[in-house]
């Protein structure tokens, strides 16, 4: 069954919307790819102003699931251009891109990774906004071990995770709330 696009965005992006994560992925299911790749480049047009882009990372002919990607570029080169975390891509098998802030580089490596790989590529956390000792957590503990689960796996400090998930998922629900009642989501987009 194909989900409206914006709910699906509001209901897997609204802490991106909202500036409190650099990024979001949702899962997109349509017969269309037209259709996809019109509102994808209508989403862009609507959203860059704000600092936000779309881009579907990964698309499967035979189940016409694809999966978005929202993110906020300023947001995401601070996150990318991390030391820590280009030495973490670096050792997961990356290539540091000649301008090493480029967003579209890392994500066509991320890209290539989803649907080219056997292994679904653990280190998207990354590109998702967790920490990195989460990331890295799950990856070395597969999954297991973990201090508190919300909107990912986390292995630090769990009141710390938890008071995190509760205002993600708060945003989420105001963010839902408002957009049922008629809010647009290029309102509820906060400028970066």
């Amino acid at each position: 069954m194909e989900r409206n696009f914006e709910t699906v965005m509001i209901e897997q992006c609204a802490p991106v919307l909202a500036s409190l994560k650099p990024a979001g992925l949702f899962r997109y299911e349509t017969r269309d790819c037209a259709d996809l790749a019109r509102r994808v480049k209508n989403w862009n047009e609507q959203l860059q102003p704000k600092g936000l882009r779309v881009r579907v990372l990964k698309g499967c002919a035979r189940t016409h699931q694809y999966l978005v990607y929202v993110y906020r570029e300023s947001m995401l080169r601070a996150v990318l251009t991390d030391e820590t975390v280009q030495g973490f891509l670096r050792q997961e098998g990356y290539h540091l891109p000649a301008e090493r802030a480029d967003c579209a580089a890392w994500l066509t490596q991320l890209s290539r990774r989803l649907c080219c790989s056997a292994e679904f590529p653990h280190e998207i956390g990354v590109f998702l906004g967790y920490p990195l000792s989460d990331v890295v957590g799950f990856i070395e503990n597969s999954g297991r071990n973990f201090t508190c689960c919300g909107c990912w796996k986390a292995y630090g400090d769990p009141q710390a995770a938890q008071r995190h998930f509760a205002q993600l998922r708060k945003c989420t629900a105001v963010y839902l709330r408002l957009f049922h009642s008629g809010t647009p989501i290029l309102r509820l987009a906060v400028a970066a």
